[in-house]
């Protein structure tokens, strides 16, 4: 997603708009703060193809991974679990 500034699209329409219908969407920004989207038309979208389009869903795999052979993932002892929230919480 390409991003542009409310200037530029006064300036240069006709780019930003080809921009808009290459890469399908472009943000315009206002005093460096997004406040407007341009997209591409489409025609008549399915819900599935729009929620995709507007980043509320994502397709499955291809290929999807395997499942793991240990049930449950990792095991933490109690001095591990403190070491790890001390560290997310910046007190070094």
């Amino acid at each position: 997603m390409s991003t542009v500034t409310k200037r530029e699209l006064r300036q240069r329409t006709s780019e930003v708009l080809a921009q808009a219908t290459e890469a399908g969407e472009v943000i315009v920004t206002e005093r460096g703060k997004p406040r407007w989207r341009i997209s591409s038309y489409r025609g008549q979208d399915d819900a599935l193809a729009r929620a995709e389009r507007q980043g509320r869903y994502t397709a499955p795999a291809v290929k999807p991974v395997a499942w793991p052979e240990v049930v449950g993932g990792p095991r933490y002892e109690p001095g591990d679990l403190d070491a790890l929230l001390d560290e997310m919480k910046g007190e070094h």
